[in-house]
């Protein structure tokens, strides 16, 4: 017996108030974006400067225990992750702490690093601290100069991509789709003042990506469809073709959902932001594969002059993988 969350044939018009979802999902990029301007980020100490204590010890890493142990010291906002690596020994136990910069100052003062390592010695007292590197807010500054270069290339290459695999008009819906998407999960952040850091720029990409694959499928069986019904009206030709694939976009949602649920669950603190991202990035990428990408092609429309000899025009390029 096969697990299906939808019915194998379904017929929901998803386009009888398309205008409606369009608009909401403009209040909601206004509200992100506004947001944005009146709050802004709660950047990280990727980006806005800090400093990077190495530790090393014989003792197994708790990170528990080693943020019981700074909380006192009130530094902010603070990272701690182990490190992995197959070359340590079997008594090098590595952990990397990340510190922001304090109010006025590039880095953590020295009297602070002190106070950390005083600490951390407190729980073992063979610990010692290889290395104590600072990011000042120069270097921070240009890591958000390139964050927002790699997802606006990103946005750019797909333009590209859907421009030469399909027409113009589905590509223009699917970078709406994309910049709704990126938009919304930056306004998120915003509003809730997460810590954004460098994962969650990882996830923005991540997140792209992921929406991308879902309205590639979509408009896969909207060109087919167009190819097979050259008379029906492009709005029933859309949302037959929405509802061909619904039982895989939702499948696909759901069991990303749950694997990254359990993430953000059991993942700890150090991957939270970056899963919660992707929540939120499948949950609106879903969404806008249906309700803006496809809604935005209604509205543009595509040319359907199937009298010509060669059927394909704007098509020329349908078969490069994706």
């Amino acid at each position: 017996m096969r697990l299906r969350l939808v019915p194998k044939e379904t017929s929901f018009d998803f386009f009888a108030r398309w205008k409606m979802w369009l608009g909401i999902s403009a209040v909601l990029m206004v509200v992100a974006f506004a947001s944005f301007l009146i709050q802004g980020l709660n950047f990280g100490i990727d980006f806005r400067g800090g400093t990077t204590i190495r530790t090393e010890s014989a003792q197994p890493v708790d990170v528990a225990a080693y943020r019981a142990a700074l909380d006192p010291l009130e530094l902010g906002d603070v990272s701690i992750t182990e490190v992995f690596d197959p070359n340590f020994r079997a008594d090098q136990n590595v952990s990397m702490i990340r510190i922001q910069a304090q109010e006025g100052e590039e880095a953590v003062s020295v009297a602070v690093v002190r106070e950390v390592q005083d600490a951390l010695r407190a729980l073992e007292p063979g610990m010692t601290f290889p290395s104590v590197e600072s990011v000042g807010p120069k270097v921070s500054g240009e890591l958000i100069q390139t964050a927002i270069i790699a997802v606006v290339l990103a946005i750019a290459a797909v333009l590209v991509y859907i421009w030469l695999r399909f027409e113009w008009q589905f590509a223009v819906g699917a970078v709406a789709a994309l910049i709704h998407d990126v938009i919304l999960t930056i306004g998120v952040f915003s509003e809730l003042q997460i810590r954004f850091d460098l994962a969650i720029i990882a996830a923005l990409l991540t997140i792209v990506g992921y929406s991308l694959n879902d309205t590639v499928v979509v408009f896969d069986r909207v060109r087919e469809n167009l190819r097979k019904y050259k008379k029906k009206d492009l709005k029933d030709v859309l949302s037959l073709s929405i509802n061909e694939t619904l039982s895989r976009t939702v499948m696909t949602s759901v069991t990303t959902l749950l694997a990254l649920i359990s993430l953000f669950v059991l993942g700890g603190d150090v991957i939270r932001g970056f899963v919660f991202a992707m929540i939120w990035g499948v949950i609106v990428g879903t969404y806008s594969s249906v309700f803006v990408a496809s809604a935005i092609l209604l509205y543009l429309g595509v040319k359907r002059d199937w009298s010509k000899p060669d059927a394909n025009v704007g098509n020329q390029f349908g078969n490069i993988d994706a």
